[in-house]
């Protein structure tokens, strides 16, 4: 057996319904691809923000319940909401509740067939970084003003 040069060339031998063989391309793995290329890092900080943004639902589902649970239950809560460990948490599901939202965007503009061209590619995934950052820290100052006052 031949030992690869190239990752690319993985290939699948198999057969066609009339016997024949034939070899079929493997799906490309992660060595394929380039992770410091703003595009790849994109898809997969959106897979990931997805995840992040399901463990807020979560947070939502137990600060709900405690609610409905009753005083002691919903200190718990906002004992560890107010901690440091719980606002970092709220801050990272805030990022990445935007981040997924501004990226499902940029996914509404491809799946228009917008938006497909290399430069605009990395226009617009620029874009959702900066949208980010910026509805991330205004939703914070406008949290932190609202409870201040």
């Amino acid at each position: 057996m031949s030992i690869m040069q190239d990752s690319r060339e993985a290939t699948m031998v198999g057969r066609r319904t009339d016997g024949t063989p034939v070899r079929r391309p493997l799906s490309p793995h992660l060595q394929v691809y380039d992770m410091m290329q703003l595009t790849s890092a994109l898809s997969i900080s959106g897979r990931i923000t997805g995840v992040i943004w399901a463990g807020g639902a979560l947070f939502m589902v137990w600060w709900l319940m405690a609610a409905a649970a009753g005083p002691a239950a919903f200190d718990g809560v906002a004992w560890f909401a107010s901690s440091f460990i719980g606002l970092l948490f709220l801050f990272g599901v805030t990022g990445a509740a935007w981040f997924h939202t501004f990226n499902g965007i940029r996914h509404l503009g491809w799946d228009a067939g917008h938006g497909f061209d290399l430069p605009t590619t990395y226009k617009t995934g620029r874009w959702v970084l900066i949208a980010t950052a910026a509805a991330t820290l205004l939703t914070w100052i406008i949290a932190i003003a609202a409870w201040a006052s």
